[in-house]
């Protein structure tokens, strides 16, 4: 059932969506140039690798050893536009119809992270990755990993359809009022180290 809602709803959101789609795709081209798209490699269902894909929100921007500058100098006023109203996610609905990722569910992090896991925060990749999910209606990138860990697996114990129309609608409100865009201090949110706490027996 989840997964037939998720192609229904992906697709009818594409179609809809379809031109504000083309007209950010013009203006990423405009003031960040190519590519367009920003592709990545993230962990999804049991952690199997799939390449996500998202509207570019940073410029190109290197120091004189052609490492990449800091999150903070490469993403401009219009990346920021494009994150606080969740424009940039939009490409994700073809990782939905593609079967990569859900509407719902726990957000799609970094590769590198999987080793940091416990057990417990494991358990977020029991079910496939989403757009939004219960940590990002909850605080989003304005709380701790650790709190964030556990609203994710949280869902993951109590999923439900209402449980996902219901976050589904908060995710909404929270677009429109711009709500815990980033971290206290930071452009986006911190990286992940690891956890505090040991795994329980």
């Amino acid at each position: 059932m989840k997964r037939l809602l998720d192609i229904i709803l992906a697709s009818i959101a594409l179609m809809l969506l379809s031109p504000l789609y083309v007209f950010v795709a013009y203006k990423v081209k405009k003031n960040l140039g190519s590519p367009v798209l920003f592709r990545q490699v993230r962990p999804g269902l049991n952690g199997k690798p799939f390449e996500m894909i998202k509207f570019r929100t940073m410029k190109d921007a290197v120091d004189a050893q052609g490492n990449p500058l800091p999150d903070s100098e490469r993403l401009t006023t219009f990346g920021k536009m494009l994150r606080s109203t969740s424009l940039d996610e939009m490409p994700e609905l073809w990782n939905v119809i593609k079967g990569d990722m859900s509407v719902v569910g726990p957000r799609p992090l970094l590769m590198e992270y999987l080793p940091l896991y416990n057990k417990e925060q494991a358990k977020r990749h029991n079910v496939r990755p989403g757009m939004t999910g219960h940590a990002q209606v909850n605080g989003r990138n304005a709380i701790s990993w650790e709190e964030k860990f556990k609203l994710d697996t949280w869902y993951v114990e109590n999923q439900s359809t209402v449980l996902d129309f219901k976050i589904m609608l908060k995710t909404v409100q929270k677009v429109i009022a711009k709500d815990d865009i980033s971290a206290e201090g930071e452009a986006t949110m911190t990286r992940f180290t690891g956890s505090n706490h040991k795994d329980e027996e």
